[in-house]
């Protein structure tokens, strides 16, 4: 297995340019039911999960002619997914789109509400620091 590094600046600035980013950050939760529409529907879900030492061009390739790529890519970096094809990139171009949407992206405090206190505040009412 290989370990994730994180992205070089060049990649980082290279992704704010990115047209698949720029779509995503425009479709951000426009479409709730995006899921129901796309392409990946008709298609075996290991296609978009190669094996590390396989190549993604066929998943790449069915994502393009995608109508809803805009909302899984944004959905995908949403939630930080870094495994296989969401949106017609790879994990390696989503975490360097990563850092350029959490520069761009303010957090919803409507989500943040659904999904109670942070992590860390839940650990520390669970297990009293002593």
């Amino acid at each position: 297995m290989t370990r994730a590094r994180m992205p070089r600046p060049h990649e980082v600035a290279a992704a704010r340019r990115d047209p698949r980013l720029l779509r995503a950050l425009r479709e951000r939760r426009q479409d709730e039911a995006w899921r129901t529409r796309g392409t990946c529907q008709s298609v075996d879900p290991e296609t978009f999960f190669p094996a590390p030492n396989e190549p993604a061009d066929a998943a790449v390739a069915l994502c393009r002619s995608c109508d809803v790529q805009g909302s899984c890519l944004a959905w995908a970096l949403e939630v930080g997914d870094c495994h296989g094809v969401w949106g017609g990139t790879t994990p390696r171009e989503r975490r360097a789109m990563l850092v350029a949407w959490r520069s761009e992206v303010q957090p919803d405090p409507e989500a943040a509400g659904e999904a109670g206190p942070p992590v860390r505040d839940r650990l520390l009412t669970l297990v009293p620091l002593s």
